[in-house]
This record gives C-alpha cells, sequence and structure tokens, in this order.
C-alpha cells in the first residue's frame, strides 16, 4: 500500500466503503450543518459590548414576510454601547421597532422616524448568568444533535452488516470513525461554547 492511500484510510474507513460512501458524506454534512447553527446562534448572544450580530436571530414582519433585520436595515454599531439600525424603507421603522421590544434580548430600542437607536447597557451580574444558562441550553441542544446523527450512523451501519453489506472488520472500524467523528464535532461545540462564554464573563 502506498503513502497516500494508507493516509485516506486514516481520514475516513467509510468513505472508502461503496455501501457506506453516501451515508458518511450525508453524515458529516449533517453534523457541520449543527456545528455551524451553533456558530450563527452563538454570534448573536448577547455580550457587554454592542455588536451587530447580536440582532441576527431578530425577523421583521415586512410586506407580509418574517425578513431577518439585516435585510431591511443597515446595522452598524457606532460605538460600545449603541447599535444603530437604518432601515431601507422608513415605513418599516415601527415594525423594526416591534420585533426589537418583543424578542428576549432586554433592549429598549428609541427610533426617530428615521434610525432606531439600541442602547447597549452594561450587562448585570444576572443579566450575565442568565445567558450563561442560555448558552449552556443551546451547546446542550447541539450536541444532542450530534449525538442523533450517531445514532443514525450507528444504525445504518449495524443494518448494513446484518444484510453481509460489510464485513464485521468494516462494521467495527466504521463504529469507531462515527465515534471519534461525534467526539470531535462535541469537542469543536464545547471549545465554541468556552470561548463565547469568557466574552459573555468578561467586565
Amino acid at each position: 500500500m502506498k503513502n497516500g492511500e494508507e493516509k485516506n484510510m486514516a481520514v475516513s474507513v467509510m468513505a472508502g466503503i461503496p455501501a457506506l460512501k453516501d451515508i458518511h458524506a450525508q453524515l458529516k454534512t449533517r453534523m457541520e450543518k449543527s456545528v455551524g447553527d451553533l456558530r450563527n446562534n452563538l454570534a448573536s448572544v448577547r455580550t457587554g459590548r454592542a455588536s451587530v450580530h447580536m440582532l441576527d436571530q431578530i425577523k421583521v414582519s415586512c410586506y407580509g414576510t418574517e425578513t431577518p433585520l439585516n435585510q431591511v436595515a443597515q446595522v452598524t454599531t457606532p460605538d460600545p454601547t449603541l447599535i444603530l439600525i437604518q432601515p431601507w424603507d422608513p415605513s418599516t421603522i415601527v415594525e423594526i421597532e416591534k420585533a426589537l421590544r418583543s424578542s428576549d434580548l432586554g433592549f429598549n430600542p428609541q427610533n426617530d422616524g428615521k434610525v432606531v437607536r439600541v442602547p447597549v447597557p452594561p450587562m448585570t451580574e444576572e443579566r450575565r448568568r442568565e445567558v450563561v444558562k442560555h448558552l449552556n441550553r443551546l451547546l446542550e441542544e447541539h450536541r444532542t444533535g450530534i449525538r442523533n446523527v450517531r445514532r443514525d450512523g450507528n444504525d445504518f451501519i449495524k443494518k448494513a452488516a446484518k444484510e453481509k453489506k460489510i464485513s464485521e472488520d468494516e462494521e467495527r472500524r466504521s463504529l469507531e470513525e462515527m465515534q471519534k467523528l461525534t467526539d470531535d464535532e462535541i469537542r469543536r461545540i464545547d471549545e465554541m461554547g468556552k470561548n463565547k462564554e469568557k466574552e459573555v464573563l468578561q467586565v
């Protein structure tokens, strides 16, 4: 066996087994989607400084459709304690303010008919603790998502072995690979969570 081939085997056992190749790609994509989804969620988690990403999850009712805020307005942070929202269409300003007030982010927006100002007050100790709790819930949801992908993968591998589409050895190595994939993705999630928590608790 050439070195290159050996390296490939280290990369993925399942990708090299015809019966598992497609499912391996699907499982990997699902895990990566879960990590990407968490990354987007974390970007909008409130920290002590103003950030345009804090409002990433805000949807505005616009012409009868729920539209992400950054598609109906320009969002900027002129300083660490303020988010400024300038709607492309001034008639949407009331809906923008309504969406901000009804979110659970605890903001108190003000509009002057042209722009919406969102003061970002320093976070209280209690608010920081609430945010960390919310963070831990988010992380747990995404860990569970990753484990569900592993379960689906394991079921598929065992079924393929039962139907003699793969050998016992391939089954064992594929199950080990599923576990490693799961551990790696959960480690990534935990790392992202740790960094975000540090940001939240930073005074």
